[in-house]
């Protein structure tokens, strides 16, 4: 696509990824994705922030034909998505200076290979004067890597925010126009970028809360005219109080462990506990980490597979301790033939979350009446809990 005009000599560039399908070799992408970056044209210099995903690098050359000097590429991110173009920029524009910061600049060196007398660390709060332009550099640190930071452009009001308020989505539209298919791009993006830094996301949040934002301008997504939309979402998932929300992810042999899930869903709905079930076999792990953002409560489901845990659940249990979702109880619930070691491994996988481990129900063989009651129990103890937590 050609460059899309934003404001007087601001532009949107980059490149649309309409059939990319996974990301990180982890991340299903349902919707594609994008990969932004912006031209800003001051009277004296001209900057361009972020690059594109090396494979893609033609797309953002013929954006900038017209485009005869460069002074600045300022890299937000010095992950290959965003970053990843930057030797063939360079090579285009030799007399532009690199911009990071201070962790970034061995970042860029090492993941994209450039020459460290091309990069310049800018301080944080540091202003670029480009002439009718103001660009501002704004440390934002573990929004997803150390050096992650933003720019702030004070003549237009937009805030080029990279990995934050980002989503998935590849789309014609220059703005979130549909709100509904944004959010839910967006949710699954914070889930499965930003979610294990929803700490120090919040505090970068309310460092540019002094700032007066007009437009949002990520590096995944389209643009956001009414930054009030996105920045009430990412106020709701960063919160600390999660909803009256079960997620009961399971993966069955032989049926036994999906007959347990679906009688405690069916147990918790009675309650009226919010309820989700996903079968590890066949569920978008980009879904399961969407609904941990608001979950209370995670119910493991896991037949025993040579005594320990299905590789499956394994796998998500895994996911969830690095996702690290405002959960605050966890339990598990499977079925075994002669012996199983599945709590003791399901539980020593999980250091990183501060929960209360519910007492697991484990069934030999065929659940029967005995295990349906244990289940009950279950049902009837993570109501109390959620009432505990004040979530009804």
């Amino acid at each position: 696509m050609k460059a899309r005009k934003i404001t007087e000599d601001i532009f949107h560039l980059g490149a649309i990824d309409w059939d990319r399908r996974m990301f990180d070799a982890l991340i299903p992408l349902p919707h594609g994705t994008s990969y932004n970056a912006y031209l800003i044209k001051g009277s004296n210099k001209t900057a361009l922030i972020d690059t594109v995903e090396p494979s893609m690098k033609d797309d953002l050359l013929f954006q900038l034909n017209s485009v005869k000097t460069l002074d600045y590429i300022i890299v937000h991110h010095a992950e290959q998505d965003h970053a990843g173009a930057l030797p063939y920029i360079l090579s285009k524009y030799p007399e532009a200076s690199v911009l990071t910061t201070s962790q970034g600049k061995d970042l860029v060196i090492n993941h994209v290979g450039i020459d460290p007398d091309k990069i310049r660390v800018v301080a944080d709060g540091e202003k670029l004067d480009l002439g009718n332009k103001t660009l501002e550099c704004i440390y934002t640190p573990w929004i997803h890597w150390p050096e992650t930071m933003c720019t702030y452009s004070h003549e237009d009001k937009i805030l080029f925010s990279c990995e934050l308020f980002g989503s998935h989505l590849a789309t014609t539209d220059l703005y979130a126009y549909d709100q509904n298919k944004v959010y839910e791009a967006a949710k699954r993006y914070y889930a499965e970028i930003v979610m294990p830094f929803r700490k120090t996301t919040a505090g970068n949040i309310e460092k540019l809360a002094k700032y007066d934002i007009a437009l949002i301008a990520p590096g995944h997504g389209p643009i956001y005219d009414q930054p009030s939309f996105i920045i009430s979402a990412y106020t709701q998932w960063l919160s600390d109080k999660p909803k009256n929300q079960v997620l009961i992810p399971y993966v069955s042999m032989h049926g036994s462990t999906e007959k347990m899930a679906k009688y405690l869903v069916s147990a918790l709905a009675e309650r009226y506990v919010g309820v989700q079930p996903f079968d590890l076999a066949v569920t978008d792990i980009g879904q399961l980490a969407m609904s941990l953002v608001d979950a209370a409560t995670l119910v493991i489901g896991t037949p025993a597979f040579h005594l320990g845990p299905h590789p499956i659940a394994f796998f998500a249990t895994h996911l969830a301790n690095i996702l690290r979702p405002k959960v605050v109880c966890v339990s598990i619930i499977g079925s075994y033939g002669w012996g199983s070691s599945i709590v003791e491994t399901m539980t020593g996988l999980i250091p990183d979350l501060n929960v209360e481990v519910i007492p697991p129900v484990l069934c030999k063989g065929e659940p029967k009446e005995k295990c349906f009651q244990a289940l009950d129990i279950l049902a009837d103890t993570i109501l109390s809990k959620h009432k505990q937590y004040g979530l009804f």
